[in-house]
């Protein structure tokens, strides 16, 4: 086993690789084969090379403790599999969560690294698989999460829980039946998209965002429009038009609100006494005036 102040066996770069990237060697057999051939460090290599990082900083130390524990990722990364997501990017997450359990680390604690370091790599996985298993997130608080990371393996042979599950589960996690039965629907249920694929060579018609309007009369839209066009004609326009002095207010009512044969512009100018142009601005400045009380 090499001494701790010596460099681990692999070139710099291709380290550095390797952590940022499971996929830099090539393909994820190559990684793991490699991290598997990586020394494991003692007790005594580990605490010196921990009180380097913590007391001087040293990056070489770190990039150690580091690269001896990659297998750790790996076979954590493992235990997750079963959700769908890609190995690679599971062991990507978990070399994060490694980084950040070194940085942490304080070898006077009297624990070894790969103890600590266990929370940090599942914790870093467990926040991956929740933002990416699923479009929707279907755990976003601590019970939540408490019941996604545990019900598949609760769960006998797949099948779907009875009540008397839910509830054996229920008491094992100290969680509400209803939460563990809500769990599992949405664990287990289908994601749908809205959309047909563009490639799809079924009817578009039929892709479920069809089904979503409802043209009819009930329609959310359509009815929201209806009652603002009827207050429009009631009681907004009253408000409106009680706005405008009796002489305004005759011009715009016999001009806009009555029937087609009402009096023209010319028809009013005798009326009233004053030119067609003035009757114009007398409607120009009182249908100003009603849009602005509309707004109000």
């Amino acid at each position: 086993m090499k001494h701790a102040n010596q460099p681990l066996a692999l070139s710099g770069n291709a380290l550095a690789a390797a952590v940022a990237n499971p996929g830099a060697l090539g393909s994820l057999d190559a990684y793991i084969a490699t991290v598997n051939r990586l020394p494991v460090l003692s007790a005594e290599q580990e605490t010196t090379l921990a009180q380097r990082l913590r007391d001087e900083g040293d990056l070489e130390a770190a990039r150690q403790l580091v690269l001896s524990h990659l297998r750790l990722v790996v076979s954590i990364a493992r235990q997750y599999m079963g959700y769908g997501l890609p190995h690679g990017d599971l062991v990507q997450e978990g070399n994060i969560g490694l980084m950040k359990a070194v940085k942490r680390f304080d070898p006077a604690r009297g624990v070894r690294l790969v103890s600590f370091a266990v929370h940090w790599i599942k914790a870093e996985i467990h926040e991956f698989i929740v933002r990416n298993w699923r479009l929707v997130k279907v755990a976003t608080t601590k019970a939540q999460r408490k019941l996604f990371f545990n019900l598949r393996s609760m769960r006998p042979d797949g099948r779907t829980l009875d009540p008397e599950a839910v509830q054996g589960i229920a008491d094992k996690l100290n969680v509400r039946p209803e939460d563990v039965a809500e769990m599992e629907v949405r664990m287990y249920g289908h994601e749908v998209a809205l959309e047909a694929p563009v490639d799809a060579d079924d009817d578009h018609r039929f892709a479920p965002v069809a089904w979503l309007s409802d043209e009819g009369e009930q329609e959310p839209s359509q009815v929201l429009e209806r009652q603002a066009h009827d207050e429009l004609q009631s009681t907004g326009l009253k408000r409106a038009l009680d706005v405008l002095d009796p002489r305004a207010r005759h011009i715009v009512e016999s001009r806009w609100l009555g029937d087609e044969s009402g009096p023209t512009l010319q028809d009013l100018a005798q009326q009233y006494g004053v030119s067609a142009e003035r009757i114009r601005q007398i409607e120009a400045a009182a249908m100003k005036k009603m849009r602005v009380a509309l707004a109000a």
